[in-house]
């Protein structure tokens, strides 16, 4: 069986600066992959690189077994995959539904799907009553939600997900969690970018963690855990001392 993801030796530029370094992901299917690292990691450049949204500057990527770099390949595991991308790319001037009936027309979904779907999915999210509305007037968790629908909306094969529990409050989190473990429940693969830690310790079976470009760890979540916690192994590989905290020096002169 393919993996769900694999790259070799994936590398981006711009210009002078290499955005990300040689990395090799290795992501099974039916795994929730968490993609780890700190700010201007790479990260979010890698997921574009991954969707075809981002032509890389070097390497090769594999995505549910075709070649991104192909484009009728590309074109075929496009069918197959969801994405929340940064930004959330929401178009402001349509309602949820027309959003979702745009989003299933451009995976040549059947109108009656696409509006089965959109019910259920506007209904379980709770943007239902919210159907008058213009996505410009939407809060940020429920544009995150919208967004969410509209990767499930294709019941795609692999979804990739960046920093979707990012600006939401307590109750779209649990909501957002809840479908995402049913999801990968069914054998679905997901590949989540985030910056919470405890999110990812809870719903993630594998992780990678990315420093300044570079891979510098893959295992499941489970190996790791054995030796250190991923708090720990996260700080470790991304360089922070945590024995000796950054401190501001005028904060103590208050004490003396």
């Amino acid at each position: 069986m393919s993996l769900a993801i694999e790259t070799h030796r994936l590398t981006r530029y711009f210009e002078k600066f290499c955005a990300v370094d040689e990395i090799d992901l290795r992501v099974e299917p039916g795994t929730f992959y968490g993609f780890l690292g700190p700010n201007g990691a790479g990260k979010s450049t890698t997921i574009k690189m991954l969707t075809g949204l981002l032509a890389p500057s070097d390497g090769e990527i594999y995505v549910l077994g075709r070649n991104m770099l192909h484009p009728k390949q590309a074109l075929e595991a496009k069918s197959r995959i969801g994405v929340i991308p940064e930004g959330l790319a929401l178009f402001d001037n349509l309602t949820a539904r027309e959003y979702l009936t745009f989003v299933g027309r451009m995976y040549l979904l059947p109108r009656e799907i696409i509006q089965r779907r959109s019910e259920e999915l506007l209904s379980l999210l709770d943007l239902a009553r919210e159907d008058k509305k213009l996505t410009i007037e939407y809060s940020h968790g429920m544009k995150k939600k919208l967004a969410l629908a509209a990767a499930l909306l294709p019941n795609p094969d692999l979804l990739f997900l960046d920093e979707p529990f990012e600006g939401v409050d307590a109750v779209t989190s649990r909501i957002i969690r809840d479908l995402l473990a049913n999801y990968v429940q069914r054998g679905s693969t997901v590949f989540l970018t985030s910056h919470v830690l405890e999110i990812v310790e809870k719903l993630c079976t594998h992780v990678g963690i990315i420093v300044k470009g570079k891979l510098v760890e893959q295992t499941s979540l489970e190996s790791l855990r054995q030796g250190s916690s991923l708090e720990a192994r996260f700080l470790e590989k991304a360089g922070v001392d945590r024995e000796e905290g950054p401190k501001l020096t005028w904060l103590e002169e208050r004490s003396s």
